[in-house]
């Protein structure tokens, strides 16, 4: 009864390629994002911005990156971890380097530098494809391991390669209290989420759709896997680039090389595969998938009561987690994003069954 559109008439081809052409969606998005925005800040506590909504938010993020190479263009990546610690160490040279260097700005030059990177580690695509082009991208990520700890200009000269930053402003606005940072994160989000949902709906979308589905019919009408999937690297190194810088300035404020392990690059991997490929909502739901039902497990044997030993409930998050997953991808393999797709289509139909 909710979810109709009578009355909704599209009038015009722009009515008809709105980003979201249900009114109810709007209203949904909209009420979401105010309810983020204002709603958010003034009932969660330290600790919820601080451990689950600011890394909730940035892991969104490059999710949403790593999204666009492998469920549009289909290019299997495993070094997502690297191009969030060129983005970190990136953004870190520009703001310790360059005199009075904006916090905006430095962010980023870093997905920039991201963005070099990717497409260079992104040129073997073009003649590989399937696990080889995903080992030629986990060369990436320890290329990247070996170099920031090695080589001492990355980190300003810190022996062990750890850096710090501290002092962060907009405008002349701080950047300090955990709301504030969870603030900063949400509007990077909504930018950068609006224009990935502009760019997967436009030419440069359907040509990485169409190289994902079929590279040798995509070339005989025409399109250019050179440039389609060169694109792909950039503009998710960039999306990627950025969140490490997010991770690195705002959600650690101090780290070193092992934040952006190859274990990060699987776990953004699990987000998009579990989320949904090829789904700009995918992302937000692998993230909030994989944030959250850790420390729900962590959290249920006392919610329980029931009295377990610390390791053992460790080991036992592990383990429920990892079926969880299996499990879920045997259920529905497409994803979270699909589950909620056939949700929606029920909804407009219902109570009729076709």
């Amino acid at each position: 009864m909710i979810y109709r559109e009578n009355g909704q008439f599209k009038t015009s081809y722009r009515d008809d390629q709105q980003i979201f052409p249900i009114a109810q969606d709007r209203y949904l998005i909209l009420a979401l994002i105010a309810f983020a925005a204002i709603g958010v800040p003034l009932l969660a506590s330290e600790y919820t911005f601080r451990a689950i909504l600011t890394p909730f938010l940035i892991l969104s993020l490059a999710a949403l990156g790593l999204n666009v190479l492998v469920g549009y263009c289909g290019q299997i990546s495993l070094g997502t971890g690297a191009f969030m610690a060129i983005g970190a160490y990136g953004a870190y040279n520009f703001f310790v380097r360059v005199p009075g260097m904006p916090l905006i700005a430095a962010l980023l030059l870093g997905g920039g530098c991201a963005t070099v990177v990717g497409v260079l580690f992104g040129i073997p695509s073009l003649r590989i494809k399937g696990l080889y082009l995903a080992v030629a991208t986990l060369a990436a990520q320890f290329f990247t391991d070996w170099a920031f700890l090695r080589i001492k200009w990355f980190t300003n000269d810190s022996s062990s390669g750890s850096v710090s930053v501290a002092g962060l402003n907009v405008l002349g606005l701080p950047i300090e209290t955990p709301v504030q940072k969870y603030l900063f994160c949400l509007a990077f989000v909504c930018v950068f989420g609006l224009l990935a949902k502009n760019l997967v709906r436009g030419n440069i979308g359907r040509e990485w759709m169409a190289i994902r589905d079929m590279d040798v019919a995509a070339s005989v009408i025409g399109i250019r896997p050179v440039y389609a999937k060169l694109t792909a690297f950039a503009v998710s190194s960039f999306i990627v680039g950025v969140a490490g810088g997010l991770w690195g300035f705002v959600h650690l404020g101090s780290w070193e090389p092992a934040a952006f392990s190859v274990d990060r690059s699987f776990q953004l991997l699990f987000m998009v595969i579990i989320g949904g490929l090829g789904s700009i909502a995918g992302s937000f739901f692998g993230a909030a998938f994989i944030v959250l039902l850790p420390i729900f497990l962590d959290a249920a044997p006392s919610w329980l009561g029931v009295p377990i030993d610390t390791a053992l409930a460790s080991h036992l998050t592990f383990m429920i987690f990892g079926a969880l997953i299996v499990f879920f991808l045997i259920v529905e393999p497409h994803g979270i994003a699909r589950l909620w797709a056939t949700a929606r289509e029920k909804l407009r139909l219902w109570p009729f069954p076709h």
